[in-house]
């Protein structure tokens, strides 16, 4: 068994489409980055990567590559799984939580939950999705950005 953490933080921007765990939530303002800036999908992502000690997003997907730039993270998320799968590992459960004062995120998270499931493809029941607020504190308090945090559980396979 193997356990990894992940975190992002993105800033708010205007002109972007806001998309959180491969769904486009309806909001005035995106995150900025240089793919899709999906906090919540890069925070697993980077959960996954560490778990199977494979490094972090920006050593797999660069942002001075090109071939990255507006890419949809479950892509990334999709290709990660398959390097954590080529070192043996499968993943068991991940718990994903989204720190930002808005926008309310119920609404989407069933979808969420389908989409990056789908992306890693393994159940819907193993993904978690959570949100939370810094109470006004720190920047997501501020409304300047959100932040996410995964945690996700790896079992090695027998081949």
């Amino acid at each position: 068994m193997r356990v990894g953490q992940g975190f992002d933080v993105h800033r708010f921007a205007s002109g972007r489409k806001l998309i959180l765990g491969g769904v486009e939530v309806d909001y005035h303002l995106g995150l900025t980055g240089h793919s899709d800036a999906d906090v919540l999908s890069h925070a697993l992502g980077d959960a996954l990567l560490g778990a199977a000690a494979l490094g972090d997003l920006g050593r797999h997907f660069p942002d001075n590559d090109p071939k990255w730039k507006g890419v949809s993270s479950l892509q990334l998320l999709a290709r990660i799984v398959e390097l954590v799968r080529a070192e043996g590992y499968e993943l068991v459960n991940a718990d994903l939580t989204l720190i930002a004062e808005e926008p309310k995120i119920a609404p989407y998270i069933t979808r969420m939950r389908e989409e990056i499931a789908r992306a890693l493809g393994v159940e819907m029941s193993a993904i978690s999705i959570k949100a939370t607020t810094t109470e006004g504190l720190g920047c997501t308090g501020r409304g300047e950005g959100m932040a996410a945090q995964a945690v996700v559980l790896l079992e090695g396979v027998n081949e």
